[in-house]
């Protein structure tokens, strides 16, 4: 009796050394690349790293390491403080809500589903997180004047476009087998969406929301060098006059608030797994 047919040898996978492969082009072309990136830069490594400049950077962080606790300044800060944390959080909840709104007609529930919007929906998602939030800020400062409100609609904006593309893909992943039940039954598709999709992607909604809530903290500190009120504005007004105790205090505002946000997302995203 002859012997069975022998399955072919699994094909061993070649070294990235290999110039054969495709992971030596890889490597080498972005080997290539960051060597042209440090021959184009004009890097001044030599007056980085002088007597001087070593000098002055040493002034500087004893300056900033001691900072100011007047109970005045403190207030202040306290205030700007709970000014950035509404920034973000009021920011987010619009965009949370517009990027729902977007990601219905950017995502396709199904395979017999012609989703007509979900090409211009999805260049609109890409226009609006394209832009940072920092140049949004400056656009809307000019209509909607100084302050946290700028600040906010600019956070909205850039993050609507980041949830709306998410929350798509979300939709778009979901178990298809509650809603093709439901639609079997002549359920609107408006009911399929709220009682199979959305019970089933809520859970990773309101992740990505709480995560872009860490960012946006972080961004809307930011924010204020435009203008956009918060920490930011008070960063900037106190760095351009060199007032380096005042600064370390806002300084050491923004790290313990970020901290503070993140444990909080940190606890309710444990919270929701469970």
């Amino acid at each position: 009796m002859s012997a069975a047919p022998q399955a072919p040898a699994a094909a061993r996978p070649r070294s990235p050394l290999d110039p054969r492969s495709s992971a030596f082009w890889l490597v080498a072309g972005l080997a290539a690349l960051v060597a042209a990136s440090f021959w184009t830069l004009d890097l001044k490594w030599a007056q980085f790293f002088s007597a001087d400049a070593m000098a002055r950077m040493g002034k500087f962080l004893r300056e900033l390491l001691a900072p100011t606790w007047e109970p005045a300044f403190v207030r202040k800060v306290a205030l700007a403080s709970l000014e950035t944390i509404a920034m973000s959080a009021l920011g987010t909840l619009l965009a949370a809500v517009a990027g729902l709104f977007l990601a219905l007609p950017a995502s396709r529930k199904h395979d017999a589903d012609r989703a007509p919007w979900r090409l211009p929906t999805r260049l609109l998602l890409n226009a609006l997180r394209s832009i940072p939030e920092l140049v949004w800020a400056a656009l809307l400062i000019i209509a909607a004047g100084l302050g946290p409100f700028a600040g906010t609609l600019a956070l909205a904006l850039h993050t609507a476009g980041v949830l709306g593309r998410l929350f798509a893909e979300a939709v778009e992943n979901a178990p298809p087998g509650p809603a093709f039940a439901l639609r079997a039954r002549g359920v609107p598709a408006g009911r399929v969406f709220l009682f199979a999709t959305l019970p089933q992607v809520l859970p990773q909604l309101l992740s990505y929301t709480l995560y872009r809530w860490e960012n946006n903290i972080r961004a809307a500190a930011v924010l204020g060098v435009v203008g956009g009120g918060g920490l930011g504005q008070l960063l900037a007004f106190h760095m351009g006059l060199f007032h380096m105790r005042e600064t370390s205090t806002i300084l050491i505002a923004m790290l313990l608030l970020v901290a503070l946000v993140d444990l909080a997302s940190y606890l309710a995203r444990r919270v929701l797994q469970r």
